[in-house]
């Protein structure tokens, strides 16, 4: 798989869920990730996205290690989802 089509994978992922950001790991030594900017609220219109091909990173760079030794072949099928984080509750 190359890195358009693990974009467009992640691209389309993130659109129909309600993830903060979402991973395609390619390879061991390339991964695709996008984010939201912001949380997007009922009213708007437009969405900011970051997007990063490249070298996992620090949080990733596990998981593609306990890929490799679980023998799981790569590109790696299921999209990786991170959720916005909660909010704590005040006392």
């Amino acid at each position: 798989m190359e890195a358009t089509k693990a974009l467009a994978k992640a691209t389309a992922a993130l659109l129909a869920g309600n993830a903060r950001k979402t991973v395609v790991y390619v390879s061991p030594k390339l991964v695709v990730s996008i984010c939201r900017r912001f949380k997007p609220k009922a009213r708007e219109r437009r969405q900011d996205f970051v997007v990063k091909i490249g070298a996992p990173n620090y949080k990733e760079a596990p998981f593609v290690k306990a890929c490799v030794a679980a023998g799981e072949p790569f590109p790696v099928r299921q999209v990786q989802f991170y959720p916005w984080p909660v909010k704590r509750k005040l006392k």
